[in-house]
């Protein structure tokens, strides 16, 4: 028992602690982390300027305005007008003066609406340095238009021209303006410049595809075709006979009855 005693009291029982260098490193970023957090979060907020006609719920909330507030905003907004200015702003939303003085300089308006003060010389130069006329066109055949003509179009340039014309190749022709819808890239107002500069004249020569003895491959190659319509088509066909007007393939299943019109002007019975 006292030897027990004796080794107890003389022996050194910790435990020695081994470097390990991986871990003093892992240590020491972690204390820098630690460091740039402390850093951001003292960090001032970063403010962005932002156009006051577009405040969203939230963002009005965030700056502080009322519910009353953001409302006749929106209702502003909903008649399709635009505040110009901080004091328009608090015209129409009813903002304090303190609340205006804080958010004001957060504001940023367009430059055509910053320039609307300016004298009718200065409005003059603006207009015609920002929106150049272009030559007045004739309306003229869509299928016999080339690519520089299209070009005279407001927002068509070498890339949609290139679009509308190889459509055309891959109808024959087109049969009405509506089909300007259904090309890639045109925007309504595109559109509509179209419709105003063009229109459509079928020709007289214009291949058509006989409905009633196509076969599925010459159907399927139709644009408004596809493979499973075509089979469907033929199928009917050989079941109950030959189509004898638009309004017989319209009873197709998945056929595009809101085409139809366009259809029918490619399709002989």
């Amino acid at each position: 028992m006292i030897g027990l005693q004796l080794f107890y009291l003389l022996s050194d029982f910790n435990i020695l602690e081994t470097k390990n260098p991986e871990k003093e490193q892992w240590l020491a970023l972690q204390s820098e982390i630690d460091q740039e957090k402390l850093t951001d979060k003292n960090a001032k907020p970063t403010n962005y300027l932002f156009n006051p006609n577009f405040i969203s719920d939230y963002k009005g909330y965030k700056l502080g305005m009322s519910i009353e507030e953001i409302d006749r905003l929106m209702a502003f907004r909903k008649e399709n007008k635009y505040v110009n200015s901080a004091e328009e702003f608090q015209k129409v939303t009813g903002v304090s003066d303190s609340l205006l003085h804080k958010i004001s300089p957060l504001f940023k308006f367009p430059d055509w609406k910053q320039n609307k003060s300016n004298d009718s010389a200065d409005k003059k130069d603006f207009a015609v340095k920002s929106f150049p006329k272009k030559e007045k066109l004739e309306i003229l055949d869509i299928n016999q238009a080339t690519k520089e003509d299209l070009m005279k179009i407001y927002g068509i340039g070498e890339g949609l021209s290139t679009r509308i014309l190889s459509q055309k190749e891959i109808l024959g022709s087109f049969v009405s303006m509506e089909q300007m819808k259904d090309i890639w890239g045109l925007s309504p107002e595109v559109i509509n410049e179209l419709n105003s500069h063009f229109k459509v004249v079928v020709p007289l020569n214009m291949k058509k595809i006989n409905v009633n003895e196509a076969s599925i491959k010459e159907l399927a190659q139709f644009t408004y075709f596809k493979y499973g319509l075509a089979k469907q088509i033929v199928t009917y066909r050989s079941m109950n006979g030959n189509f004898n007007n638009i309004e017989d393939l319209i009873k197709i299943k998945d056929f595009p009855v809101e085409k139809a019109k366009i259809i029918s002007l490619y399709l002989e019975f």
